[in-house]
C-alpha cells in the first residue's frame, strides 16, 4: 500500500479516537469531527508529523526528564512555564485578533483603529470595575460600550467607504491617533492593572511533575489560575465564533453577503443590519480583550499599537476571515514570543517575523485562508 494512503488511514483513525474526548457534543461534534477528519486525511504527511510532535510534547510535559534533556534545554519547570505562558499569550492574542478577523478578514473593512478599541475597552472596564468592585461587570460593560462604538464606526465610516481600502486605512489611522491622544488626556500615562476576582486569584497545582526531591517525593507545578482562565475563555470564544459563522443562519448570511452582497440583498436580507451586528461583535471582542489583557498584563499608552500589530500578524499567518486560522496564527506567534524570550532573548523578536515571512513566501493567503 502507498505510504501516503497508510499515513492517511492512521491519521484518520487517530483523529477519530481523539475527537470524542475533545468533541463539542451532540450533532455539532459529529459534523465538526467529520470535517476535521476529511481535512486531515487530505494532508496525511502533515497530519502524521503533527501527531508525532504532539506525542513528543506530551512526553516532555508529563514525564520526568532524563539528565541529557536537562543539559540540553535546562530545567523542566522553565520549559513547561514557557509553554504555558505561550498558550495563555496566544489565548489573549486570539481574543483580540478574533474581532479583527471578523471585521478585516471576513467583511473586508480595514479597521486600523482596532488596537485603540482594545485599549479603550481596557480603560472603560477598569473604571467600571474600580467603581463597582465587580470585575465581571467591568468586562461586560467594556464589551457593550465598544460594541456600540463599533456600530457607530460602521455606520459613519465604513458604510460610506465600502470597497475603498485606502480611504478606510487613512481614516482609521487618523481615528486611532485621535483616540490615543484623548485616552492619554483622560487617563494620563499611568499604567493600570485589574485585580482578578477572588476565585481566580492565586495558583493552581497541575498534574505535571516539575522536579523530584532528594527524598523521592514529586514536586508538582503550580501556575496562576487567572492565566489558565484566559486560555479557557479563548477556547470558549473560539468555539462560539466557529459555531456562529458555520452553524447559524446569521453566520451564513454574513459569509454570503461578503461573497455576493447584491444577491443576498435580492433575497430580502438587510445586509447593512447584518454587517453592523458583525462589526459590533468584532469591536465588542476587542473591548472585552482589553479587560482580559489588562488583568493578565496591564493597560497603558502604546498597548493599542502592540495589539494592533499582533492582530495583523495573526490574521496574515492564519488567513483572512478564518477563525481557525486566527487560532493557529495566535498559537504560533504566542509560542514564538515566549520561547524566544526564554531561550533566544537576543533574537527572540525575530522569530515572529520569520514565521510571517515563511507563510507569505509559501502560502500568501495564510495557513487556513482561501486562495
Amino acid at each position: 500500500m502507498h505510504l501516503k494512503t497508510v499515513l492517511g488511514e492512521i491519521s484518520g483513525y487517530a483523529i477519530m479516537l481523539y475527537a470524542p474526548i475533545a468533541g463539542l457534543g451532540g450533532h455539532i461534534a459529529n459534523s465538526y469531527r467529520i470535517e476535521v477528519v476529511r481535512s486531515l486525511r487530505q494532508r496525511p504527511l502533515l497530519t502524521a508529523l503533527v501527531l508525532l510532535l504532539a506525542v513528543v510534547l506530551l512526553w516532555m510535559i508529563f514525564a520526568v526528564w532524563p539528565e541529557w534533556l536537562v543539559d540540553a534545554l535546562g530545567r523542566k519547570k522553565t520549559f513547561v512555564n514557557t509553554l504555558l505562558n505561550g498558550l495563555t499569550l496566544a489565548g489573549l492574542y486570539f481574543l483580540v485578533a478574533s474581532g479583527f478577523t471578523l471585521v478585516f478578514g471576513l467583511m473586508r473593512n480595514v479597521n486600523l483603529a482596532h488596537g485603540a478599541m482594545y485599549l479603550l475597552g481596557g480603560y472603560i472596564g477598569y473604571e467600571v470595575a474600580e467603581r463597582t468592585g465587580s470585575w465581571i461587570l467591568g468586562a461586560a460593560v467594556a464589551f457593550l460600550a465598544l460594541a456600540i462604538i463599533g456600530v457607530v464606526l460602521q455606520l459613519v465610516v465604513f458604510r460610506r467607504m465600502q470597497g475603498d481600502d485606502l480611504r478606510q486605512t487613512l481614516v482609521t489611522i487618523g481615528i486611532s491617533i485621535v483616540a490615543a491622544d484623548l485616552m492619554l488626556a483622560v487617563w494620563s500615562g499611568t499604567t493600570y492593572q485589574f485585580q482578578p476576582p477572588d476565585w481566580l486569584f492565586g495558583a493552581t497545582e497541575l498534574p505535571i511533575i516539575s522536579a523530584i526531591r532528594s527524598s523521592g517525593d514529586a514536586v508538582f507545578l503550580k501556575y496562576p489560575t487567572y492565566r489558565l482562565a484566559v486560555l479557557f475563555i479563548a477556547i470558549v470564544v473560539g468555539v462560539a465564533l466557529w459555531l456562529f459563522l458555520n452553524r447559524t443562519k446569521l453566520g451564513m448570511m454574513v459569509r454570503a453577503g461578503v461573497d455576493d452582497r447584491s444577491m443576498l440583498e435580492a433575497t430580502g436580507v438587510n445586509v447593512n443590519l447584518v454587517f453592523a451586528m458583525v462589526f459590533a461583535i468584532g469591536a465588542g471582542l476587542a473591548g472585552f480583550a482589553g479587560v482580559i489583557g489588562g488583568t493578565a498584563l496591564s493597560i497603558a499608552p502604546g498597548e493599542d499599537v502592540r495589539y494592533l500589530l499582533a492582530s495583523l500578524v495573526v490574521v496574515i499567518v492564519g488567513g483572512m476571515g478564518s477563525v481557525t486560522g486566527a487560532a493557529i496564527g495566535a498559537l504560533l506567534i504566542g509560542m514564538a514570543e515566549q520561547f524566544g524570550l526564554a531561550y533566544f532573548p537576543t533574537y527572540g523578536v525575530v522569530l515572529t517575523f520569520l514565521i510571517m515571512i515563511g507563510v507569505l513566501a509559501f502560502r500568501p493567503q495564510g495557513l487556513m485562508g482561501q486562495a
